[in-house]
């Protein structure tokens, strides 16, 4: 992720000029870009199908939306733009901003945010945890499918881990899966996944 800032903007300015721009995120008034690689897309690709499978098993009013931006703060100019976000659609119809723009302001409109790490490892793991939880999301998931994160986050030797944090009180719970092993969902129990099933071939 590039800063490519060279001066603040705001979070109405930004969805003006960038709103519609998959590539870009806001984080404090700062335009970031987010360098989307093949490889990062073929695993939210191929992560968003096992997502779509259980949602569909599960019978659950949530859907997946090809683009969408989360404000988590309204005082700070941050708009997220997450790889995967999975939203209650019956509770849209409280979300201020949503008939005319996809913008989310208001946590318990989504169910699930998946982060697939690249070269920002650092805000997936810290900043985007802090926000995420003080916004009420039930689940969080980290996909750092080339084991980029620090060792504080992900161990030694660092490899492959798919990280879901699931939302305790004000703070997430995390549950670290590695290649082998099948990943668990409070949210979505009957989930079938394991890393190696998203990876690139």
């Amino acid at each position: 992720m590039t800063y490519v800032s060279t001066t603040t903007l705001s979070f109405d300015e930004f969805i003006a000029q960038y709103g519609d721009d998959d590539r870009y995120e806001l984080a404090d008034g700062e335009l970031t870009d987010m360098e989307p690689t093949g490889p990062h897309e073929t695993v939210s690709g191929k992560l968003a199908v096992h997502i779509g499978i259980a949602i569909t098993n599960g019978k659950h009013p949530w859907f997946m939306p090809r683009t969408c931006l989360i404000q988590p703060l309204a005082e700070v100019a941050t708009a997220r733009r997450p790889d995967i976000i999975v939203l209650d659609e019956p509770f849209l119809v409280h979300e201020p901003r949503w008939q005319q723009e996809p913008v989310i302001t208001l946590g318990r409109s989504i169910k699930l945010v998946v982060e697939v790490v690249s070269r920002n490892w650092e805000t997936d793991y810290a900043r985007k945890v802090e926000e995420y939880a003080l916004l009420g999301i039930p689940e969080y998931w980290i996909v750092d499918y080339r084991g980029l994160g620090g060792i504080r986050f992900i161990g030694k030797p660092k490899q492959p881990t798919f990280t879901v944090c699931q939302l305790a009180g004000e703070e997430y719970r995390q549950q670290q899966y590695r290649l082998g092993e099948a990943v668990s969902s409070g949210l979505l129990p009957n989930l079938q996944l394991c890393l190696e099933d998203i990876l690139p071939r």
